[in-house]
């Protein structure tokens, strides 16, 4: 990805000539349909540039967390898994196994005292074989109830990648099956005559399974989310509104089912050359936490939301939202965070999880970086302290 925000740099200078009056959108009234929920910002952590198994640890763009892991307490450490959007090219295509210890500072206030790189699993086709450089484009990562992670592979337009979204067994990083993706995501074209389907390297990033439907064994179904980063082809249109498609399956044994289709709007960020959807969170109520991340002239930005699909409108039958935008009802939003408020450098935050439970009942939440695997941006960790009213 970093080639392509870099790219986009260039445009910067003609965004400050266009955009020098923008301001951020007016704070919206309170929402009591929304539950209430905050976040508590608890630390920072950020990895060093470091080799594991002669691969090179970085691009960690989507995260998971194991509650049946190595540990129950912070003492031992709590199990999570991490991909890396490395497309097989410094190394091959591969999540890790990541040590999170948590601990109390010395100011005794909750903190990741350690983040440890313990495994490495390399994803593989159904005849298992690893992806070929260029095959697959790794971005989105969910643990499922059946020992198996779920992965979203963006797709690559101008190389003829397809989008996937596919399950993997947790141990052999062997393919299991694949997720029916409607045509309408799958690009017509490689070239300028694109009319239909993702936009390079902006295709599926957000993956999510409810554990509210977790069955011992994986025996029940269970529900899944996906969304892209970015409008697709047929969807964008030059007001620039950033009009996304968030899918919602049922993963039945051998028979997932397509249920049903969400328009997802991501907010403005004034001066922004890059602003999508990186992450959805499935917490408990039916509702998301959603991260969005932007990058512009000032560096990065991101925002987490609390978002309710309930009263959507289905678009799964809609072939394009251009001249739609009253007759759809999209996700429903709230701002909770601007991460921009933390009064410290965000780098290009793109995975989000929810973690293991603290002693007073709250949930943790840990997010982190994609560092592109350049050597001026960081892997980032960031750990905060989630309370419901639910």
């Amino acid at each position: 990805m970093v080639d392509r925000i870099w790219r986009l740099f260039s445009l910067a200078l003609i965004l400050l000539t266009v955009c020098t009056a923008c301001a951020p959108p007016p704070a919206a009234a309170k929402d009591r349909s929304f539950p209430d929920m905050s976040l508590e910002f608890l630390s920072e952590y950020q990895l060093p540039k470091i080799s594991f198994e002669g691969t090179r640890v970085g691009g960690l763009s989507g995260i998971t967390y194991n509650p049946k892991g190595i540990g129950s307490n912070s003492t031992k450490g709590y199990r999570f898994y991490a991909i890396s959007d490395d497309p097989s090219e410094n190394g091959d295509a591969r999540f890790y196994s990541l040590r999170l210890d948590i601990a109390p500072n010395s100011s005794g206030n909750l903190a990741i005292a350690k983040v440890a790189v313990e495994g490495v699993t390399y994803l593989k086709t159904a005849e298992g074989q690893t992806f070929p450089w260029g095959a697959i484009a790794p971005e989105g990562i969910a643990l499922s109830p059946r020992n198996s992670v779920f992965v979203a592979s963006e797709g690559v337009t101008h190389s003829g990648t397809p989008p996937l979204v596919g399950e993997f067994d947790l141990a052999t990083g062997k393919q299991r099956a694949t997720l029916p993706l409607p045509k309408r995501y799958i690009p017509d074209a490689s070239d300028d005559k694109q009319q239909q389907g993702i936009r390079d390297n902006l295709g599926f990033e957000s993956l999510t399974i409810d554990p509210e439907t977790f069955s011992p064994g994986g025996l029940d179904p269970f529900r899944l989310f996906a969304a892209v980063e970015a409008p697709l082809m047929q969807d964008f249109d030059s007001e620039g509104t950033n009009k996304l498609r968030l899918l919602h399956y049922i993963i039945v044994d051998k028979t997932p089912q397509l249920v049903s289709e969400n328009l997802y709007e991501v907010a403005p960020a004034p001066l922004s050359i890059l602003n999508g959807l990186t992450e959805l969170v499935t917490v408990t109520g039916g509702q998301f936490l959603s991260l969005e991340r932007s990058f512009g002239l000032s560096g990065y930005g991101a925002r987490i939301y609390q978002v309710a699909p309930g009263a959507a409108t289905d678009t799964s039958r809609i072939k394009s939202f251009k001249g739609r935008s009253s007759s759809i009802e999209p996700v429903r939003k709230k701002l909770l965070l601007d991460l921009n408020d933390l009064g410290i450098p965000l780098y290009n935050l793109e995975g989000m999880t929810l973690g293991p439970r603290f002693s007073d009942g709250s949930q943790s939440l840990v997010l982190v970086s994609d560092d592109n695997f350049d050597d001026a941006q960081k892997t980032q960790f960031l750990l905060f302290r989630l309370k419901t009213g639910f």
